[in-house]
């Protein structure tokens, strides 16, 4: 089943023109480089190049490679929260594939600051899915038996679990942060949009990501820098937050395999079957980085506990099921491989 899926996937991503949001991101831009490398589409980047977004992976792609073609990749410097400019994004890429990524996503910049969480995360995709719409309704039969919007989603519209149970594509929505809340908002909209609409969508909730590129602000990236500067950990409460881990680019494989041979207005859920107390990974960090750089002091006295996060989730986990039986994806990457992976490149980054 897995080489048929595949095969498919390679075959509908050829010859597009595909349309990333916020693929200056971590995961956006994680996807971008997975298109550029493996396939022969026009990828359109729409992202506000905000604090969080760092076009380095993608042209240090273009710079290890002469012969790929930089024109395939095209840089649309617009705020989604601005519709008019949304609106001219979209005509000029003229999509076939829409990949929605492009979201305001650190939990406690949103319980700072909410209003920048609803604006960009549910005005935002409002402004692109009516542009969207627009786009779609002038496509020629063809193209429009093709096209597809797939919204990138999180777990944490499923709000927190206790230690039974797992989210699947059945959860009820149960948001507690305005993060989780402003995404649980832009989901309903793609659903609403799809079915009032007709446009053809479907939508992804992931669990926690990690891997190379990803914004300092977030845990994992955070210990490891802190660590190598000698630098305290913060881990809040009392670290026994559990979370399901997803190696970013086993996240690719799903998301392209999801758009590749999704069931139009279906929900996958993806995750990583990797779940970890936040407390033990901040020990694993360190222990590996003992290993690989060994400090006489020892990593894990940095270690901090920090006053908890108001509305804390004590705990995500995904069930795999749907997409594993329907689609044949599975996480190539446990923890101990990912984080490995994640830690070297992280070394070899800050001695550069």
């Amino acid at each position: 089943m897995q080489l048929n899926t595949k095969k498919n996937s390679e075959n509908f991503l050829e010859s597009k023109n595909i349309l990333v949001t916020g693929g200056a991101g971590f995961i956006g831009s994680a996807l971008i480089r997975r298109l550029i490398e493996t396939t022969n589409s026009k990828v359109f980047n729409l992202d506000k190049l905000s604090y969080a977004g760092n076009l380095n992976s993608i042209n240090n792609l273009f710079k290890a490679n002469n012969l790929l073609d930089e024109k395939r990749h095209e840089l649309l410097k617009v705020d989604l929260t601005n519709f008019e400019k949304t609106y001219d994004a979209i005509m000029h890429a003229d999509p076939d594939i829409v990949f929605h990524l492009a979201a305001e996503s650190h939990v406690d910049s949103s319980i700072k600051n909410p209003k920048i969480f609803i604006q960009s995360n549910v005005f935002g995709t409002y402004n692109l899915l009516e542009s969207i719409r627009e786009h779609y309704q002038k496509l020629n039969p063809k193209r429009k038996e093709s096209f597809k919007f797939h919204h990138i989603s999180t777990d944490e519209v499923f709000g927190s679990l206790s230690l039974e149970g797992k989210f699947d594509e059945e959860s009820q929505y149960k948001p507690q942060s305005p993060y989780s809340a402003s995404k649980a908002s832009s989901d309903h909209l793609v659903k609403a949009w799809g079915n009032t609409f007709d446009i053809p969508t479907l939508i992804t909730n992931c669990s926690n990501n990690y891997g190379p590129w990803q914004h300092p602000e977030k845990l994992i990236p955070l210990a490891i820098k802190n660590a190598l500067n000698e630098e305290q950990i913060p881990l809040y409460g009392n670290g026994e937050n559990i979370r399901d881990w997803l190696y970013v680019e086993d996240h690719i494989d799903a998301l392209l395999l999801v758009a590749s041979i999704g069931i139009i207005g279906e929900t996958y859920c993806i995750g990583g079957n990797s779940e970890i107390k936040n407390k033990d990974i901040l020990l694993k960090i360190c222990n590996l980085l003992e290993e690989i750089i060994p400090n006489q002091k020892g990593y894990s006295r940095l270690i901090t506990h920090v006053k908890d996060r108001k509305g804390h989730d004590f705990r995500y986990a995904i069930n795999n099921y749907k997409i594993k039986k329907n689609l044949g994806w599975e996480p190539k990457h446990n923890f101990e491989e990912g984080i490995r992976k994640t830690i070297n490149w992280y070394i070899k980054y800050y001695e550069s």
